[in-house]
């Protein structure tokens, strides 16, 4: 957690963001002027079909890339045009990520998993293992932390993924289709916990192509050829579909 916080300041806020990729002669505009806050606490939808340009939007929020041009603040801090080793340290220090495949090691048990980012960010071995057991046991696994990842259900290995995106106790969680491999009823599980997780104060972003699924949040912006054409309660959002 970030020792000192200023609640006013928004935990994602975009300036007019602009990414552009060139394929052969054309230039795609794949974020065309988004321009967009998030404050902590917040659960937030960000819907589109593909192609619509959410995905190049996730991937910036998430310090994965950087926009072609305007700004990006993450806890008050300039990501824009950061270097890849130091998007890498952003990305460890304030980012959980839920991923749609799960993205879990095959080799390593649960526990292993689940450390993994608290390796990477330097947490001596004692802290890891309580830190991953605690993270475990607040998705229901704790018992199964010998485990390997093929051992268990799609709805069980995602729990393992939010697991390991809450062990590092991140400013934001950031997830990615996080129903998409799954069936309804698991789906309805996974989507019930971000649910709670947000309840508990966490700050939830999630990636989807499905309507239905960003209902599920408690603000939705849709995101149409590179733009925003709807940013709001999650209410107003199902009134127009």
């Amino acid at each position: 957690m970030e020792a000192s916080v200023n609640l006013d300041i928004p935990l994602i806020e975009l300036r007019n963001i602009e990414k552009i990729y060139q394929m052969g002669d054309e230039e795609v505009r794949a974020n065309d002027g988004i321009s967009l806050e998030i404050h902590r606490g917040e659960f937030v939808a960000i819907v589109g079909k593909s192609g619509s340009g959410k995905s190049t939007l996730m991937n910036i929020i998430g310090a994965l890339d950087v926009p072609t041009s305007g700004e990006y603040f993450l806890g008050g801090e300039d990501v824009s045009d950061m270097e890849d080793d130091e998007l890498a340290e952003i990305r460890n220090k304030m980012i959980g990520f839920i991923f749609q495949q799960y993205n879990l090691l095959p080799k390593l048990n649960l526990l292993e998993n689940v450390e993994l980012p608290l390796l990477y960010a330097g947490i001596p071995s004692g802290e890891r293992r309580e830190r991953a057991m605690a993270s475990l046991a607040r998705v229901g696994l704790k018992e199964k932390w010998k485990n390997m990842p093929s051992q268990l259900s799609g709805g069980q290995q995602q729990r393992v993924s939010i697991a390991r995106a809450l062990a590092g106790e991140p400013s934001l969680i950031l997830a990615d289709e996080p129903t998409g491999a799954l069936d309804s009823k698991t789906s309805r599980e996974v989507l019930n916990f971000l649910k709670q997780l947000n309840e508990e104060g966490n700050t939830i972003v999630m990636i989807t192509h499905d309507s239905s699924i960003a209902l599920e949040a408690r603000r939705v912006v849709r995101v149409h050829d590179g733009k925003i054409n709807f940013d709001g309660d999650v209410n107003d959002y199902a009134a127009i579909l």
